[in-house]
């Protein structure tokens, strides 16, 4: 199958159906286009996001099954919760985001390369200062030593990549972002794909066609956009 090539001029032009998307490599979608606001928001809306290698064109992806997170569902450890109780860190929301991005996209020890690319990183920073990227921040005596970033559209967030200098840094912003949402009633986060770590606070596998209608429901749902006013 060949895959849809889009126009980087038009940014509002539509994806094709996710049922196009390829099973192997599982959800590859498109190619191409571009990282505009208008673009990558009408990509979140219909469950779709960019992930690709420096040097490659634009890949759009929309994976079967996809791995989501209900804010109700969160599972904390014992030992987790005994970190949150010892507030070891101290957690921010939308303090730091260019700061974060930034440390998200450093190599990985399992990784020499990264996927967050200086277009990428300009793209996700123009949606914070438009109000649609938001970052969670861990500081520890003043330095940054965790943090994630993702998208919000109504009441579904869609978690992008996360970073810790510190043992629990992560795990901390994630579970704070977590109760965080629930407070703000939010009903979906989105995962992605499965990994044993999210899958650990409760995160479970749903089709494609489920997690769309779960999108229908809530992303059209106004949240309160005044919750991610720093703290």
């Amino acid at each position: 199958m060949q895959l849809t090539v889009l126009d980087p001029r038009k940014p509002e032009q539509d994806f094709p159906p996710l049922n196009k998307a390829l099973r192997e490599p599982d959800g590859l979608l498109a190619m191409g286009g571009c990282l505009s606001k208008i673009r990558l928001l009408n990509a979140y809306r219909h469950g779709i996001f960019p992930w690709y290698n420096p040097g490659e064109p634009i890949l759009w992806w929309s994976p079967d099954p996809r791995l989501v997170l209900f804010p109700d569902k969160l599972i904390v450890s014992r030992s987790l919760r005994k970190t949150l109780r010892k507030n070891f860190f101290s957690v921010t929301f939308d303090q730091a985001f260019s700061e974060v991005i930034t440390a998200c996209a450093k190599p990985r020890k399992e990784s020499a390369g990264t996927w967050i690319t200086e277009d990428m990183a300009q793209a996700y920073n123009l949606l914070h200062q438009t109000g649609f990227a938001h970052s969670v921040e861990a500081w520890l005596d003043g330095e940054l030593v965790g943090g994630l970033y993702g998208v919000a559209l109504g009441r579904v967030f869609f978690g992008e990549s996360m970073f810790h200098t510190r043992t629990d840094a992560s795990k901390v912003v994630f579970a704070s972002l977590v109760e965080r949402l629930k407070a703000w009633d939010y009903q979906l986060i989105d995962c992605q794909v499965y990994t044993t770590h999210l899958a650990s606070f409760g995160a479970v596998s749903c089709n494609r066609n489920y997690f769309v209608k779960l999108l229908d429901q809530y992303c059209d749902t106004p949240a309160n956009k005044s919750a991610w006013r720093p703290q």
